[in-house]
């Protein structure tokens, strides 16, 4: 089960999906403290957490980890979708009210998406 993340998680998972290569806690620091100030000590505890969550995948390199991303953002995301959708407890009334909520923008990518990946026929 996909679960949500706290700000700080977000934040740090947002910087590692976008570097899209294995990060250490330094070089995430160092990121992070362009926009804040920041401890080593906290950013090491998150993604120690992250990496407990099966968020991130470590890889001792010398004395450090090195951390990566175990899956892409998009499927992070679409996780959390079906999880959403599981507790919901009426899943066509709850996929109705999606639908509903939808920009123009977002009704056009699930229709390009539904293109590539049609719906499994009964």
């Amino acid at each position: 089960m996909a679960r949500g993340l706290g700000e700080l998680e977000s934040t740090i998972m947002d910087r590692i999906w976008s570097y899209r290569k294995p990060l250490s806690v330094r070089e995430v620091l160092e990121d992070l403290r362009r926009e804040r100030s920041i401890a080593y000590t906290t950013v090491m505890t998150v993604m120690d957490n992250l990496h407990t969550k099966g968020l991130l995948r470590r890889e001792a390199v010398g004395r450090a980890y090195v951390y990566e991303a175990v899956s892409s953002k998009e499927a992070y995301t679409a996780d959390l979708m079906r999880d959403s959708l599981a507790r919901s407890g009426n899943q066509a009334a709850t996929l109705v009210h999606f639908l509903e909520r939808l920009t123009p923008e977002e009704a056009s990518a699930l229709e390009s998406a539904l293109q590539v990946f049609p719906p499994k026929g009964k």
